[in-house]
Order: C-alpha cells, then structure tokens, then sequence
C-alpha cells in the first residue's frame, strides 16, 4: 500500500473510532438478548462479524427464538436491510471511474449507516480505502460488544441482565424520535405502522410476526413513496 492510501486508510480508522465505541455499546444489549433467545457466544459472534445490521440482526434473533421458518427469517431480514442497497448504489456515484468491480463489491459490504454517512461526508471521488479503514473498526467493535454481552449475561444477575436488554429499545427510539420531529410524514407513517401491527395481531392472530412485518413493512413503505415522494430538489 503506496503512504497516500496509507494516510488514507488511516484517516477512515480514526473517524471510525467513534463508530465503533457506539457499535460496542449497542452490540452489547444485542448480545444480551442472542443469550436470551438461546444463541451460543459462536453464533452470536459469527453473525456480528457477517451482519452489520443492528436491526435485522434484532428481527433474525428474535424470529430464531420463536423458531420461525427459515425461509421467513431470510426474507425478513432482506425487507429490514434493503436501505443498504440505496447506499450502497448512492456510494456508487461517488466512486472514481477507474474503481474495479471488487472494490465496489468490499465498500457495498462495508456499509452501515454511520459509515455511509462519514463516506458521504469525504467528498468525492470517494476512495473506498477510507471506508475500509473505518469499517476495520467498526466491525470488530460490533462483533465484541456482541461477544460480551453474551458471555456478561450468563454472568450478571439477572436483574441487571433485564435492565441492560432495554438498551436496545432504547436505541430504535432515538433512530426514530429525531427524524419524526422534523417530518410529519414520517411520524404519521410510524404511527400508523405501529396501529396496523397491532390491529393485525388481534384481528389475525394465526398470522406469524414475522410475515405481518413484512407485509406491512413492504405495503406501508411502498404505499408512503406514491403519496409522498420525496422530491428531487430535496438532495441537491
């Protein structure tokens, strides 16, 4: 690696510092309810280290722990990881022309929210070496703070266990109290979302968990981009 790249992967590492110490936080929680629903600290671990997805990891473990079908745990998580192939396509754009097939196939692997947000935020031509270097990070971080929420919740009493599992509600509440104060919109469509889910389990209560959310995941996302698409001025 020529010192340029060096620098740069170096500067990926240091503002993927940050990233990782939350990855580690969050992933910790995550761990603690990978034990609860009966994961060893292998299976956990693998998963951290192959899934960079706080919420599809949740939906997968929780749909493990129900014992759901494997066919409705791999489409679910799809549904609930689907944004990543809109970053993954928008960090297309800023590559340089020259950028081979394989180096956009490992920054499409290293995607995250919070490392897409700090790749847009380098500029373009985007170097994916400074993602990589963020995500050599980022990645460890998250499959650690899974390693030890696992083997900390077999340790721990179990009330501080409980109080600890609370920590990864927590995080989707500040994902999604922030965003709906500034967009009506997205605050109607979360309400509603949380409405229909519950009208569903009482009014259908046969239907599996896993297939109402992706029922309604895919109908209210598809039905909020008719009514209300974003417009083309809002990203410039």
């Amino acid at each position: 690696m020529s010192a340029g790249k060096r620098a740069v992967f170096l500067r990926g590492m240091r503002d993927g510092i940050p990233i990782g110490l939350g990855y580690l936080a969050v992933a910790f929680t995550l761990g603690i309810y990978a034990r609860n629903v009966g994961l060893t600290w292998v299976q956990a671990t693998i998963s951290s280290l192959l899934t960079h997805a706080s919420a599809g990891q949740y939906a997968g473990f929780s749909m493990i722990g129900r014992q759901a079908a494997f066919t409705e745990v791999v489409v679910m998580t799809v549904v609930i990881n689907a944004r990543y192939l809109l970053m993954s396509t928008a960090l297309s754009q800023r590559l340089g022309e020259h950028t081979g097939f394989l180096q956009r196939l490992g920054l499409g692997y290293c995607v995250t929210d919070e490392i897409f947000g700090i790749s847009l935020a380098y500029g373009a031509p985007l170097d994916p070496i400074y993602t990589y270097g963020a995500f050599s990070v980022a990645s460890p971080s998250w499959a650690l703070g899974t390693l030890l929420g696992v083997l900390l919740g077999n340790v721990l009493p179990e009330a501080v266990v409980k109080a600890l599992s609370v920590g990864l509600y927590g995080m989707f509440i500040a994902i999604i109290i922030p965003p709906t104060r500034k967009n009506r919109v997205l605050a109607g469509v979360i309400l509603l979302s949380m409405a229909l889910s519950f009208a569903l389990s009482r009014l259908l209560p046969g239907l599996a968990e896993g297939t109402r959310t992706i029922v309604l995941t895919v109908a209210i996302a598809a039905g909020a981009a008719l009514l209300f698409p974003v417009k083309e001025e809002a990203h410039a």
